[in-house]
């Protein structure tokens, strides 16, 4: 019976002894192992079931995935004096456990560093330059325009942009140089920074509202007139295209009608040339309708005894002296 129990108790003593000296590394961590609070031997990168001295050593893990860092917005002013809020993230890792530890401890107060760091770094880099650079994504990128704007139109100062001499990935690579060198000293490494979203302050963004509404109504006023000036010339043309198929439709219409009357009377000649009686009959007949296109019943009309109007009409009185002295009155 007291064989068993020393047993029991040298058993329990000895994985007592064991849990506290052996500990386990995952893949996706790396340790340091400290003794009262400071590191001994190298920083244990490989994953498997490794060894310390119970009780006086510690077992510290560090991630060495790929980690992310976001930071809040900030306010900060571009180079043309223009206050935007930025909001930025990027993604970093250990490469030096180590150091890491005798700096920084934990990702809480690596968090809190690159905080400051990369938020230093990224009002620096603004404030060296203007908002086209920072929104814009590469110098070379050539602006969208309007397909109905003319060359001179683009030339105009509504709408321009400024040259362009960098590029927001050639500030984002600023940024990112300048804050590599300062958190490497900590063991970091950072990999990646971007800018997530950029806006404009609060205090500034109804002006610059109301100026982007401004150049649009210009436009827009603009090509309003030209419009306004292109219906006028094509109701000018319409008005004038009418009048000339109108005057043209006239002088068609009398060039037929005279060639009409022209052929009507060759016709007449033709048919009252046939003899002395038929010229007469014609001529009787012609003026008895200019009788009736001349005389109507408030006229009058007064005629010399010689004229060839009056010559049919010296028979058809009493053939009076009186009449033939004096004429016709109706």
């Amino acid at each position: 019976m007291n064989k068993l129990i020393v047993l029991l108790v040298v058993l329990g003593l000895g994985g007592f002894l064991a849990v506290n000296s052996l500990y386990t590394v995952n893949e996706v961590e790396q340790v340091i192992v400290t003794q009262f609070g400071k590191p001994v031997g190298e920083p244990v990168t490989k994953a498997g079931l490794k060894f310390k001295m119970p009780f006086v050593q510690a077992v510290n893990p560090i991630d060495k995935r790929v980690l992310e860092w976001d930071g809040p917005p900030s306010d900060m002013p571009t180079k043309d004096k223009l206050y935007i809020s930025v909001d930025l993230f990027a993604r970093w890792r250990i490469v030096d456990p180590l150091q890491f530890f005798l700096r920084l401890r934990d990702e809480r107060s690596a968090q809190s560093r690159l905080d400051d760091i990369l938020g230093s770094e990224t009002r620096n880099a603004v404030a060296k330059h203007q908002l086209i650079e920072i929104i814009r994504t590469t110098k070379d990128r050539v602006p969208l325009r309007d397909s109905l704007l003319t060359d001179e139109e683009m030339a105009q100062d509504i709408g321009s942009l400024v040259p362009i001499q960098k590029g927001r990935s050639l500030v984002e690579k600023e940024i990112y140089t300048a804050a590599a060198n300062k958190v490497g000293v900590f063991g970091i490494e950072l990999l990646d920074i971007r800018f997530k979203r950029i806006n404009y302050n609060e205090s500034v963004r109804p002006k610059i509202y109301d100026r982007m509404i401004s150049e649009r109504r210009q436009i827009a006023e603009r090509f309003l007139s030209e419009g306004n000036g292109e219906a006028a010339r094509i109701r000018g043309n319409r008005v004038r295209d009418l009048n000339k198929i109108q005057s043209e439709a006239y002088r068609e219409v009398e060039e037929i009608r005279g060639l009409a009357d022209a052929k009507a009377a060759d016709i007449y000649a033709q048919a009252y040339n046939q003899s002395d009686q038929s010229s007469d009959f014609y001529e009787f007949t012609r003026t008895m309708q200019a009788y009736s296109s001349i005389i109507a019943d408030d006229t009058t009309l007064i005629l010399s005894t010689d004229s060839e109007l009056f010559s049919f009409l010296k028979g058809m009185g009493s053939g009076t002296d009186e009449t033939s002295k004096t004429g016709v009155s109706q």
